[in-house]
């Protein structure tokens, strides 16, 4: 594989940050956050609200909108609870009883936040897990950093403590890898000071805002440069980076030029369509992608694509650089849960072989856990990706106020009837001679139009004086009642 040049873009406005990593100039990942900024990693002191033996789980307060969930294999605890008889909720919590918990999962829909006790503390280059006795390194690294890491770092780990050693710690000097834990010790023992002293539900330790946490887990050597649009943030991050690492400083830049740094990188075209049903291939093939409550499947289609040799080598074609571009969809609209690929069938085995290699091959890019099935030979491709936050969809979009998240609307012809019926019903039900009528503005121009104005015939038909007038506030199919009187009353005037 190729050498990829990345590089990281944050542009930081009083309505939101917008973080974007590129690779060879092409969008690949996209995090947007607003005042309403994600939880995940926050740790809090809860109350247990509700204790679920059925379910084995329980719902804790945290202190946002909704209770949040606790799974029992989401508990640990350092003062011998995990004795007790490990299935039964009811062994470990209590109504009533504070404990601290920490966010895996946003907010969901109707789903509160996924929480855990097992805490974990992340810095530039380890990860402390205050329930753990682990001392790990990662697997991203090859064997003779790991052991050397591994060497430096577990004689300086307290008894009792675990600590995992990140993917950027390659590389780092033994002075800046104690250096990072002693930080993540003075942490940890204000994190417990203020669970001791709090009281739920309450905040006892805060994850930092989406710019600040990509500089930290994501930005490295490997990528050409960082680039900010705002110097406050951009002087945040070089402070934060002299103390951690160092030698990246000089990859960071601030963006000084009058056009706006998204711009200047032609990106907003790509986040624009990063919403879209359909997503267009070099070839002229496309994909469709669709969310469901359950999955997301993803369609691969030839579309305009028809190839020079035969079938098998078009389809062939399409699929390889379909592969490609399912991942990086996955990275840029950040969807997790169960994702279904319907591939083009390929009666060749050989050619599935390939298909599977090249999302393989691109699936290594993404930081974000999968887990991929095989190919079945009708083509389909199961894989699951970690869920953690709604995903750029979630950030950028909203349900429908007609099709209420449906992807369809009404037409035209039903929205007329059902109107009709509805205005014919309040005319027969109603005791006045005399109404003005709201209606939806282009629902209104549909049963006004000439040769079919349905107002003339109820006139006819019921012997009521009705006038409907544009209501930009009402619903497309609802028929408001704004004025009923007698004929003739100057209120109800003949529009």
């Amino acid at each position: 594989m190729t050498d990829i040049t990345r590089e990281m873009l944050i542009s930081h406005d009083a309505h939101e940050t917008r973080v974007a990593v590129l690779e060879d100039r092409r969008l690949v990942e996209l995090y947007v956050e607003r005042p309403k900024r994600s939880v995940v990693g926050n740790v809090y002191l809860g109350k247990v609200k509700d204790v679920l033996p059925g379910m084995q789980a329980a719902f804790v307060d945290v202190g946002l909108e909704k209770n949040a969930f606790l799974y029992i294999d989401e508990i640990v605890s350092p003062e011998g609870v995990a004795d007790a008889p490990r299935r039964d909720i009811q062994s470990l919590l209590k109504p009533g009883q504070q404990l601290m918990v920490q966010v895996l999962k946003d907010p969901m829909g109707t789903k509160g936040a996924r929480v855990t006790t097992e805490i974990t503390l992340p810095g530039r280059f380890l990860v402390l897990m205050p329930f753990s006795s682990f001392v790990g390194v990662s697997r991203k690294l090859d064997e003779a950093e790991r052991e050397r890491l591994s060497a430096v770092i577990e004689p300086r780990v307290p008894e009792g403590l675990g600590v995992i050693v990140r993917t950027a710690a390659s590389g780092a000097s033994p002075k800046e890898l104690e250096g990072d834990l002693e930080f993540l010790l003075r942490l940890w023992r204000r994190v417990q000071h203020q669970g001791r002293e709090g009281l739920a539900p309450e905040i006892v330790y805060t994850e930092m805002d989406v710019a600040m946490r990509l500089v930290r887990d994501v930005f490295s050597e490997d990528f050409r440069r960082l680039v900010i649009d705002d110097k406050r943030l951009h002087d945040k991050v070089v402070s934060f980076l002299k103390k951690t690492a160092p030698k990246l400083v000089k990859r960071v830049h601030l963006h000084k030029e009058r056009r706006a740094l998204f711009e200047s990188y032609t990106l907003q075209d790509e986040i624009d369509a990063a919403v879209l049903r359909i997503v267009p291939l070099a070839s002229g093939g496309h994909l469709t992608i669709d969310r469901t409550e359950a999955l997301t499947a993803i369609d691969v289609n030839t579309g305009s694509y028809v190839g020079r040799k035969n079938l098998e080598d078009t389809v062939v074609r399409t699929n390889l650089e379909a592969a490609v571009e399912v991942v990086r969809q996955l990275r840029l609209r950040d969807i997790g849960g169960i994702i279904v690929i319907d591939f083009i069938d390929m009666e060749d085995a050989a050619n599935r072989t390939r298909v599977m290699k090249r999302l393989t091959e691109a699936l290594e890019r993404d930081r974000t856990k999968t887990r991929v099935s095989d190919m079945s030979r009708l083509g389909l491709v199961e894989l699951t990706r970690k869920n953690v936050t709604d995903g750029l969809y979630g950030v950028l979009t909203e349900p429908c106020p007609c099709c209420h998240g449906e992807g369809r609307v009404l037409s035209e012809v039903t929205r007329r009837i059902t109107v009709e019926r509805r205005l014919r019903e309040v005319l027969v039900a109603g005791r006045s001679p005399a109404y003005l009528i709201g209606m939806h503005p282009d629902t209104y121009a549909l049963i006004s139009a000439p040769g079919r104005n349905a107002i003339a015939h109820l006139r006819a038909e019921t012997g009521k004086q009705v006038n409907v007038i544009p209501d930009p506030d009402a619903a497309l199919t609802e028929v408001r009642v704004l004025i009923e009187g007698r004929a003739g009353q100057s209120e109800v005037v003949d529009v």
